[in-house]
């Protein structure tokens, strides 16, 4: 019979002094220094503790999201000419921007579970200090330093930029060429701190935006704010438990203040090699809407089973914070 031999790398992460927040906020050297220097300490610390609590730790995978979306996204992998169906699950905001239920609501507490197990390993996790370093957040993505390096993690986020938000980018707003690397974060906003973010665009190809609420955590305020070049509008949204929002990184969005509550989201970016996102106004992405037949679209020639394919290149190292 085998034997599991374990090390001391959780014991020995757990016992990291993590750089303060105004070390962070500064950029000092020394931040990025301590990331890079325990970043295999730490990547064997998570495999550990998942090691550890495999008889009562959840193990993400593609179960947890909306059945609809889930049976779509499979069909149209096995046959990219059924992707109209993809495309019909999500509603249009404006131009560029999308909404659909992407978490099963029935199992968006499990999830939620695993995330509270993640904040309670006691693994140091880098805050994702891009974004005015909201203390409530982590990284996600590999090329991140401090990242959530839990391998069961890791296998559901990169079904998720694979199999979904990368196909799902490239049908509504036509991204194909400039979305090879992936980048992701979660974020949590409460009255007291972090409770906003001022106007913006990303430095994204595409960005797709998950609220992870429960139905009963209820929040007042944190509307966001889209707006619409084509028409000078501003379009306001709310986030509701499980659902998604895919937009072009290049559209102007800001959140409100939250008031009451809190709002827990996973933001996750596209971007093509060396964070190139395409130049121009939104006329040079295709743009589809549930109302459109993808195929009176032009997409710059892109085919079904392009769009339903993953990149042949390497991923580089490249983050945008």
């Amino acid at each position: 019979m085998k034997t599991i031999e374990y090390t001391n790398a959780l014991l020995e992460a757990r016992a990291l002094e993590v750089p303060s927040r105004e070390l962070s906020l500064r950029r000092d050297a020394s931040v990025s220094k301590f990331w890079n220097d325990n970043r295999k300490l730490l990547e064997e610390a998570w495999a550990e503790w998942e090691l550890e609590n495999k008889d009562n730790l959840l193990l993400p995978n593609e179960s947890l999201l909306d059945p609809k979306l889930r049976k779509a996204i499979n069909d149209a992998w096995e046959n990219p000419e059924k992707e109209n169906a993809v495309a019909d699950l999500w509603e249009e905001i404006i131009p560029g921007v999308y909404e659909t239920q992407f978490f099963d609501l029935e199992r968006l507490a499990d999830f939620r579970q695993y995330l509270e197990d993640v904040v309670n390993s006691e693994i140091p996790k880098r805050a994702p200090y891009g974004i005015q370093l909201n203390r409530y957040g982590m990284m996600l993505d590999p090329r991140s330093e401090g990242h959530l390096a839990a391998p069961s993690f890791q296998a559901f986020y990169n079904a998720i930029m694979d199999r979904y938000m990368r196909p799902i980018s490239r049908l509504l707003l036509g991204t194909y060429g400039y979305d090879n690397q992936t980048f992701g974060f979660s974020i949590q906003y409460n009255p007291d701190k972090d409770k906003d973010l001022h106007a913006h665009t990303d430095a994204s190809s595409a960005t797709l935006n998950i609220n992870t609420n429960l139905p009963d955590e209820t929040f007042t305020g944190s509307v966001v704010d889209f707006y619409d070049k084509a028409s000078g509008k501003t379009v306001q949204t709310k986030f509701e438990p499980g659902k998604a929002i895919i937009h072009r990184g290049n559209v102007p969005h800001a959140t409100h203040p939250i008031i009451s509550g809190q709002r827990s989201n996973l933001v996750v970016w596209l971007y093509g090699d060396n964070m190139q996102i395409p130049r121009g106004n939104t006329s040079s992405y295709g743009n589809i809407s549930s109302s459109s037949s993808i195929k009176d679209v032009a997409l710059e020639n892109v085919t079904a089973r392009q769009r339903w394919s993953l990149p042949d290149g390497p991923k580089d190292t490249v983050a945008p914070f």
